[in-house]
């Protein structure tokens, strides 16, 4: 395995294009900081390049140098003869610094280089500062070079990509004459069918190497150019989209790969970075500025078709927001398409990290998210689209109570706040009160010093006859739920077993037991003291009068209705058979 990665690998580097100058040996050697060429010739010019010192000979250079032949033209005039000692020249600002320079110095000696896409940008634009033109002498190094780019970098794949790259981090979009041709070229690439394509790319996706793929996949090219800078990448999509030939998903793809790529994921970052931060150290404040600067680029080109990237992708953009600090306009934007497309994730999508404290989840964007997707909802809409939008809604009710099952297990998150979230999804959304059963079950277990006002509170929220028979049985021998919600799931349970046909004997041996659990619960519940109502902003789930007195005379209430209804169908079930004996008897006697 290991093996063949690194001939893949090398494979992949030799894809790339080469071009050798020059048969000599190289003679540079470095010697108290000054760089000089092995010859018995003695130096006569001195150039200095930043801080390196260079001693060369005017023979070679000059004749293919035509910038360094007015320098030193001008210096021997103002010079006294032959015999005065060479001025130093000053290249300090030339492209490429000491590197591109010792190249072309090299070429003027005949000492042997390669030039390939990494370095042909810098030895180019050098070039073309020293004036090695052919006006100076033929077969000079820019006319080499320019045929160069033609025939071979332009002519490849991750040749004019890394081209590109090198270009614009010594002269951004100001080199025009390498910038616009290497972007042609890679988006003339891209708009090939795949069928087409015959040379080299990266491709990582999880699992497509363990398959034998007879095609080239559609979006082969997308890690490549995720290499770009975020500028360039908008310069080169954009050309992409305008030629219209490639779906919108695919420039969503490009997008998502990008962004991976660039833009770490807070969520799977949090722990690690909890004291530091996403960034950490003394370049936080840079990082986030340029991930700041990559988010909101991204979602400037997000297209607007339906279906072009996954709901569970703008969300991990919108984590990425609200941990790097982006305008509220990007925020906005990431909340609306989010929320949208909310029915396509999942529960963790919607767990956003504080910037404060990555271990702390932003519930308000969750909850903004959703508001979104409940005001689509609300719309007037087709039949087929109205369908549609009510299976959205089952999925969002399923996928919102699974995130407020995490967010309950955070010990100091409010009852107040996990109340008026839960409440956000209107009735119709839940057909099933499983998943809330379970969020408020974990609340109470992880939150074992709520008052009895809170748990009645949160457990008034389920509706007994929403749960399915499973979770019913669990939840009335949960010790955690309140009296007066289990006395209602015995009742559910009983109307249950009653409109099935009558209660079996397992029913009705199970209530007396539960009635006398609930009776001891209730007597003890009688000796404590009232514990004070909670403080919250809303008090639509706070029972008014006297809790205590009030709860103790509804599950009193309730056991009694619950004792007599079973008594009235065990007693209704025991005459079943005397009645059958009498008509019997009555029969016979006729």
């Amino acid at each position: 395995m290991y093996e063949s990665f690194l001939i893949k690998d090398i494979k992949k580097f030799f894809t790339m294009k080469y071009m050798k100058l020059g048969t000599k040996p190289d003679t540079f050697y470095t010697e108290e900081a000054v760089r000089s060429v092995l010859s018995d010739v003695p130096a006569d010019l001195i150039i200095h390049v930043n801080n390196t010192k260079y001693q060369l000979h005017k023979f070679p250079i000059l004749l293919k140098c035509g910038l360094l032949q007015r320098l030193c033209s001008d210096t021997d005039a103002d010079g006294d003869g032959d015999d005065a000692a060479p001025v130093p020249v000053a290249l300090h600002d030339i492209p490429g610094g000491e590197e591109a320079f010792e190249l072309c110095a090299k070429f003027c000696y005949g000492i042997s280089i390669n030039i390939g896409a990494g370095n042909f940008v810098a030895a180019a634009l050098a070039a073309r500062f020293l004036r090695m033109t052919e006006a100076v002498a033929k077969g000079n190094l820019v006319a080499k070079l320019d045929s160069f780019f033609e025939s071979c970098i332009l002519q490849g794949w991750k040749d004019p990509i890394a081209a590109l790259m090198a270009a614009w981090r010594i002269s951004g979009w100001s080199e025009s004459r390498i910038v616009q041709p290497c972007v042609d070229a890679i988006v003339e690439k891209i708009l090939m069918p795949p069928s087409k394509v015959t040379w080299s790319y990266t491709y990582t996706r999880p699992g497509y190497a363990k398959k034998a793929h007879q095609s080239v996949p559609k979006d082969w090219w997308t890690e490549d150019v995720s290499e770009l800078d975020i500028d360039v990448f908008r310069s080169l999509l954009s050309t992409v989209r305008a030629a219209r030939l490639l779906p919108p998903p695919l420039i969503g793809e490009a997008l998502h790969v990008y962004a991976c790529k660039h833009l770490p994921d807070p969520l799977n970052h949090a722990t690690a970075n909890a004291n530091g931060g996403l960034h950490g150290g003394q370049t936080s404040s840079s990082a986030a500025a340029e991930q700041r600067r990559v988010l909101e680029t991204i979602v400037t080109m997000i297209p607007g078709d339906a279906g072009a990237v996954t709901g569970r992708f703008l969300l991990r953009l919108l984590r990425v927001a609200n941990f790097v600090g982006a305008s509220p306009s990007t925020r906005a934007q990431l909340v609306r398409q989010a929320g949208a497309q909310l029915d396509e994730a999942k529960a963790a999508d919607l767990l956003v990290p504080m910037p404060s404290d990555p271990l702390a989840y932003d519930v308000g964007a969750a909850e903004a998210v959703l508001e979104h997707f409940l005001a689509l909802f609300q719309r007037p809409a087709p039949p087929d689209e109205r369908r549609r939008m009510s299976a959205a809604m089952e999925k969002v009710a399923r996928t919102f109570d699974e995130y407020l099952r995490t967010i309950a297990l955070h010990a100091d998150f409010p009852v107040g706040k996990f109340v008026d979230l839960a409440e956000c999804l209107p009735e119709i959304a839940r057909n099933n009160h499983d998943g809330l059963y379970h969020a408020i079950d974990t609340y109470l277990k992880e939150h074992p010093e709520l008052s009895k006002a809170d748990k009645k509170r949160l457990c008034r929220m389920i509706d007994c006859r929403k749960l399915s028979p499973d979770v019913r049985a669990q939840a009335i021998s949960n010790d955690r739920m309140p009296l007066r919600t289990i006395v209602q799931l015995l009742f559910v349970e009983q109307e249950r077993a009653m409109g099935a046909g009558g209660a079996s004997g397992s029913n009705s041996a199970v209530a007396p037991d539960a009635i006398a659990m609930l009776a001891a619960r209730n007597k003890e519940k009688d000796d404590e003291p009232p514990a004070p109502a909670a403080d919250h902003k809303s008090d639509v789930h706070r029972p008014r009068g006297d809790h205590g007195e009030r709860a103790r005379a509804d599950g009193a209430a309730m056991t009694r209705s619950l004792s007599a209804s079973t008594t009235k169908t065990a007693g209704a079930a025991a005459a079943a058979p005397r009645t059958a004996e009498s008509r019997g008897s009555r029969m016979r006697n006729k």
